[in-house]
């Protein structure tokens, strides 16, 4: 007897809806075919466990099952159950009504508890898109899920579970979940603040305006001077997600299998990726491509700290996502492509012993030394960095004032209304929301300069030797001060300002 079963199968952020045909014929054997990877082909096992374990059995008959389409490689455990099911209704073990309305997924233990999916979102997308009514998962996922409207969600502890549903025993409650309140409620303010933040203000001002564009940053300091304080307090200033972006967000992570409870992330990411990370885990791919570090933190905040210690291959890996905003690994099969439009910011010292340019602390590197150490960082890395500025470690009688600094919400209000004035601007450019995403033509028409200012930019320009692509920068970082200050035109005082965060280009830093 011949029955289909509906599982998915995610590749990069989407999923493909697969068929498993499962046919059941005189003889012995049991045949897997359809390109199913070494986890896929040992469910056998965890199936045959976990259904002596609750009453059933493989029959001992001839199977022969097929995972179509057959040319598209399958992998992970998620498909023990949508197998087993398949399994149980093809050799009539279980009567089950209306099985094409079903997407089946889940991992099976040897007793017949169900373990987590990875891509649980993406399934009950695409589940939606193709006119499935119905959706069996394990139950730490429904939530996650049952986002997408019009899809009954059914979580599940274990086989069992499914096998009274499909017999009429026990039917199982769907989950509903009502995204907008779901959303709402989980969109609490971060848990750091500016507030707590002494002193620094400069470097206040720095962080709201590469906030208020979406502009990279790089902050340079000696150890305890507070540029990892200020780098993980960004996301308290940056504008709060819509729901369109807290989807995209936990899509993402949805296919890595990091969504939380709350089956909606509301909260900006911030992910903070160790200097030894390899290329593979920044920017993803791998045999079975993943989403890299650069794609979980889309729509938030991408940290590297002490970035000259990263290899010099990843670092140069990111050249490509910081200007196209999305990531496009290519296999010899198929070709995926994951979002990566996030804030870099980075941290650094300003020399290898930590202290150049410090009056009250000794100079230990050599220019030599200060060469390699910076060359680390190639200049079209940092000529993708917008704002370059110093943090000077703050002196006692700021540390030991009482009065607090202004607050993050109070900061985020004034990034919000300038972020506000960029999305009414680029209203008809579909591509760009803010100014940091500004390309040359679009540059030119929103950020024109008065005989003045294009004369203070011509002469920064020659002093500092700076490249075409860094005066493009200083324009955008322009722009967004004076979005900030709710002028319609960029004036010579913007681009003085604007021209102050370029610290890496000035004369001074190699001695």
């Amino acid at each position: 007897m011949l029955k289909k079963v509906f599982g998915s199968a995610v590749f990069g952020v989407d999923a493909t809806t697969i068929t498993v045909e499962v046919n059941v014929d005189s003889g012995i054997g049991y045949h897997l075919v359809g390109l199913p990877d070494n986890a896929i082909k040992e469910s056998n096992y965890r199936i045959a466990a976990a259904l002596q374990n609750n009453g059933y059995k493989i029959p001992g008959k001839k199977l022969t099952i097929n995972m179509a389409p057959a040319d598209l490689r399958k992998e992970g455990s998620a498909y023990d159950l949508t197998l087993a099911i398949g399994i149980l209704t093809a050799s009539k073990q279980i009567q089950a009504e209306e099985l094409e309305s079903y997407i089946i997924m889940g991992e099976l233990s040897l007793d017949g508890s169900l373990q987590p999916i990875k891509g649980a979102l993406p399934i009950a997308i695409k589940a939606k898109a193709d006119g499935f009514k119905r959706f069996i998962l394990p139950i730490q996922n429904a939530k996650e899920a049952a986002i997408v409207n019009d899809l009954d969600v059914y979580g599940v502890e274990n086989i069992k579970q499914v096998i009274n549903h499909f017999n009429g025993e026990v039917f199982l409650e769907a989950t509903h979940i009502d995204a907008k309140k779901e959303f709402e409620k989980n969109l609490e303010f971060p848990e750091f603040d500016f507030a707590d933040v002494k002193g620094q203000e400069g470097i206040k001002r720095c962080m709201e305006i590469a906030a208020a564009g979406g502009h990279n940053i790089i902050l340079i300091g000696p150890p305890g001077a507070g540029k990892t304080m200020l780098a993980k307090r960004l996301p308290s200033i940056l504008p709060p997600m819509t729901m369109e972006e807290a989807l995209e967000t936990t899509k993402i992570h949805s296919v890595v299998g990091r969504v939380k409870d709350t089956g909606l992330m509301a909260q900006r990411p911030f992910r903070s990726p160790h200097h030894t990370i390899s290329d593979v885990a920044l920017v993803g791919g791998g045999s079975f491509p993943q989403p890299g570090e650069i794609s979980l933190s889309h729509n938030g905040v991408l940290f590297l700290d002490e970035l000259p210690e990263f290899k010099r291959g990843v670092l140069e890996v990111l050249r490509q996502p910081l200007e196209d905003r999305e990531v496009t690994i290519s296999r010899a099969r198929f070709t995926v492509t994951y979002p990566s439009s996030f804030m870099l910011v980075a941290s650094m010292n300003p020399s290898p012993g930590g202290y150049f340019n410090d009056p009250n602390a000794p100079v230990t590197s050599s220019p030599a030394e200060m060469q390699r150490y910076l060359s680390k960082i190639s200049g079209p890395l940092l000529d993708r960095i917008d704002i370059h500025i110093e943090v000077t470690p703050v002196p006692f009688e700021k540390l030991s004032e009482d009065r607090r600094g202004e607050l993050s919400v109070n900061i985020r209000k004034r990034v919000t209304q300038a972020r506000d004035i960029q999305t009414h601007r680029f209203s008809d450019h579909n591509s760009v929301h803010y100014n940091a995403q500004m390309n040359t033509k679009q540059i030119r028409r929103f950020c024109i300069l008065d005989a003045h200012s294009k004369q203070l930019l011509k002469t920064a320009m020659e002093r500092l030797n700076l490249s075409a692509r860094a005066y493009d920068r200083i324009l955008k970082v322009a722009r967004t001060i004076a979005d900030l200050e709710g002028s319609e035109t960029v004036q010579g005082v913007h681009i003085s300002e604007a021209i102050q965060y370029r610290s890496l280009d000035r004369d001074g830093w190699l001695g």
